[in-house]
């Protein structure tokens, strides 16, 4: 079983960086495409949460929202079985509660219905 953890979350300004952390504590990830999703606050809570970044087997691919392309990078070390998403030049318009995400095919993918795991959750909070 899949088990993610994320971690890094916070409060943090304008303009200032954050660096998410997601770990999967059951079998390794290895053979899994990885990705970030995020829920704002006011959103419904439930199975589609909004794309943010995902990154495929191998990590030859990476697949990014408009929103964050250019200001987020997703990356992933299948040794230490973590994924991280390296978030720079923050707005108020990026807090939410991001969530790790687990695709069992392999390729980078942006509907969250069609992720098979996911973590419990970071909050991630930007003040102007």
């Amino acid at each position: 079983q899949v088990q993610l953890v994320e971690s890094g979350g916070g409060l943090v300004q304008a303009g200032d960086s954050l660096r998410l952390s997601c770990t999967s504590s059951g079998r390794t990830v290895i053979n899994y495409a990885m990705g970030w999703f995020r829920q704002p606050p006011g959103q419904a809570p439930g199975k589609h949460r909004d794309f943010v970044a995902t990154i495929n087997r191998g990590a030859t691919r990476t697949y990014y929202s408009d929103s964050v392309k250019g200001r987020f990078t997703i990356s992933r070390d299948d040794a230490k079985n973590t994924v991280y998403l390296q978030m720079n030049s923050l707005k108020p318009e990026d807090s939410a509660v991001y969530y790790c995400a687990a695709n069992r095919y392999g390729n980078t993918w942006s509907a969250s219905e069609n992720s098979h795991f996911w973590g419990q959750g970071t909050q991630v909070t930007v003040s102007s």
